[in-house]
């Protein structure tokens, strides 16, 4: 079966508006700011605990970062 233009339905084969993207309110935009200042400031800190512990990513330092992070508890 062949798909070929028809004069009884021209309209499928046009194709969709692009959608223009919906603008950020203030809040959005600001919950954004927040996120991204936190994330660079847990980054900053996993860098300056690795630099202290002499730079290894070993299995200990994961687990000390996720208790630090993820508020683990310690066993």
């Amino acid at each position: 079966m062949a798909f070929a233009r028809s004069v009884i339905a021209p309209r499928d084969f046009i194709a969709p508006r692009a959608s223009t993207p919906a603008k950020r309110g203030f809040w959005q935009k600001l919950l954004s700011a927040m996120h991204a200042a936190r994330q660079r400031q847990a980054e900053r800190e996993i860098a300056l605990y690795l630099h202290s512990i002499g730079d290894k990513f070993t299995d200990d330092a994961e687990r000390e970062i996720e208790r630090r992070f993820l508020g683990a508890p310690r066993l």
